[in-house]
């Protein structure tokens, strides 16, 4: 007779899957704990391994190793430390040849036995290709052969069975973001190096600066403080920024004359005022290497359309390089 079976959103259903989830998320952090004490000088090892290397990391391994590897090698070329993975099997039907002289190797197999993993071994002694083993027994074939050992700690899988690999992956996860991360700080590896690997996307607009959208050299419009207003008005018509930079003798900025303050100075007789007449004086500004998302907020909490970009400390009184419409950052899909 076949067994009933719970309804699939009984309380005792909802209660078992909590647990085994509360199970799998603590078996986890208490291993990436013990890890983390274990690490030794293995560790900054394979960070001097893979720094010194003049050509990539080849990033290796089998079945769900495998899947861990590819996201290993994926962290590692976005942060700077160019990464390819090669599949085991394929390396010995012809992949083998993506590997060179220059390279060095990252294996990682939980058990250290994984068959297809020997001709990588062999090739790798017969060049003398340096080999980082990510494993969980000090005594197996992989780590032996090695030139930099990370051995995992020993932490039960987090299966009911024991067997699926969960705890082990979660550890050698880890332990490739930990290395990548040591490579990134021993690189000085910056934001804007980051961003260049991810010009798409949310991360590649978030790390924009305004020196990437900002209007410069004959794009500015700028006028000096006794300029007649006739002309001011010609140059924020021709512009289409809205606006005209008012300067002193010396080329710094002084302030700022935008369509609002045309419109306010309108009545008074406009044609007989200069440009020293009509400006904001100390306008707000950015600076070049600033995150146009700053700008953008600056612009949005003072109800205004554009900034003026200044050199040097971005001080009122500094040398103008470009301006920077909102428009240039809603086009660009800062929002």
């Amino acid at each position: 007779m076949t067994p009933a079976k719970a309804p699939l959103h009984s309380v005792e259903a909802a209660a078992g899957d909590l647990a085994a989830a509360r199970r799998v998320l603590l078996t986890a952090s208490q291993a990436l704990a013990s890890l983390a004490g274990d690490l030794n000088g293995e560790f900054t090892g394979a960070v001097g391994l893979m720094l010194a290397t003049k050509g990539r990391v080849i990033v290796s391994g089998m079945g769900k190793s495998g899947h861990v590897g590819r996201k290993i090698a994926a962290t590692l070329s976005s942060t700077g430390t160019p990464a390819t993975f090669v599949h085991p099997a394929e390396a010995s039907h012809g992949d083998m040849g993506a590997i060179t002289r220059n390279d060095v190797l990252l294996l990682l197999s939980k058990g250290g036995e994984t068959a297809e993993m020997g001709d990588l071994i062999t090739y790798a002694k017969r060049f003398r290709i340096p080999i980082i083993a990510i494993a969980c027994n000090a005594a197996s074939t992989l780590a032996k052969a090695a030139d930099v050992a990370l051995v995992l700690p020993d932490a039960p899988e987090a299966c009911a069975i024991g067997m699926a690999p969960t705890t082990s992956t979660t550890m050698m996860l880890s332990l490739g973001d930990a290395l990548a991360v040591a490579l990134m700080e021993r690189k000085n590896f910056s934001a804007d190096q980051y961003r260049d690997f991810h010009p798409g996307g949310s991360l590649g607009r978030a790390l924009i600066r305004v020196g990437d959208l900002m209007h410069a050299g004959a794009e500015i419009p700028l006028a000096l403080q006794a300029t007649p207003m006739r002309e001011v008005l010609l140059a924020i018509a021709s512009g289409r920024l809205g606006c005209v930079g008012i300067v002193d003798e010396a080329g710094l900025l002084v302030g700022i004359v935008t369509d609002g303050d045309v419109r306010r100075h309108f009545e008074a007789g406009i044609d007989a005022l200069t440009a020293g007449d009509v400006m904001t004086p100390g306008p707000k500004t950015a600076r070049p290497d600033q995150l146009a998302a700053e700008a953008l907020a600056l612009m949005t909490e003072n109800k205004i359309t554009q900034l003026f970009v200044l050199a040097g400390d971005a001080a009122p009184q500094s040398m103008p390089v470009g301006v920077i419409h909102i428009h240039d950052c809603l086009r660009a899909g800062l929002a």
